[in-house]
């Protein structure tokens, strides 16, 4: 049986699974860009927390992400949630960098324009230094969105579903049309994900001429 079979003759099966992947890659998307952010502008504001926590992601970027998802079964135990929480961990780390480095890198002259114009340190990072890290930031965002949709299918492993399951079963099974049609959904989503927050940030740095 080809994977096109598969997927056809199975397509309420792959639409829930692809409905869960989905769900659970967009919500620790949401979890990750609020944590990331807050972090990002907290570690501009402070220098020594913004050089330490750098460090700290830098390093956290090379710890594998099935190692990550298999330190929250001690802590958490294993399903939906457990998955969540170590799939927002992982994002956080490229917005994080993403708007650290985007906010440091607004020219100084722009902020002390700012300032010469009356705007507190509140209105400045509002109008004007998130606008132009905006860019940055998105792209941090995409990244963070691709590799969540590939690393979603490892939450499998811990039972949080999505179209790893029929992956790991192609696996188990030695089926090779039940691995594709878990592995070409997600390859599909992947595509889509990065079309649509690439856009996002193409706009963005039209706008802000980045």
């Amino acid at each position: 049986m080809s994977a096109l079979n598969f997927l056809l003759g199975n397509q309420q099966l792959v639409a829930g699974l692809m409905l869960q992947h989905v769900i659970l890659t967009g919500c620790a998307l949401a979890i990750a860009g609020l944590i990331g952010i807050a972090a990002g502008i907290t570690g501009s504001r402070v220098p020594r927390f913004g050089t330490l926590s750098l460090t700290i992601a830098n390093v956290g970027q090379s710890i594998p992400s099935i190692a990550l998802i298999g330190l929250v079964v001690p802590l958490l135990g294993i399903g939906f949630w457990p998955a969540l929480v170590a799939l927002a961990v992982r994002g956080v780390l490229p917005i994080y960098m993403n708007t650290y480095l985007g906010l440091a890198g607004v020219p100084a002259a722009t902020r002390e324009a700012a300032v010469g114009n009356g705007l507190g340190n509140r209105e400045i990072l509002i109008w004007v230094e998130i606008p132009i890290a905006a860019p940055v930031i998105m792209a941090g965002i995409r990244t963070a969105a691709v590799e969540g949709v590939a690393v979603t299918t490892l939450a499998a492993f811990i039972g949080g579903g999505g179209l790893g399951d029929l992956i790991l079963q192609g696996i188990a099974m030695m089926d090779p049309a039940r691995l594709m049609g878990g592995a070409l959904p997600v390859a599909a989503l992947a595509i889509v994900a990065e079309l649509v927050f690439g856009a996002l940030e193409f706009v963005l740095r039209r706008n802000f001429k980045v």
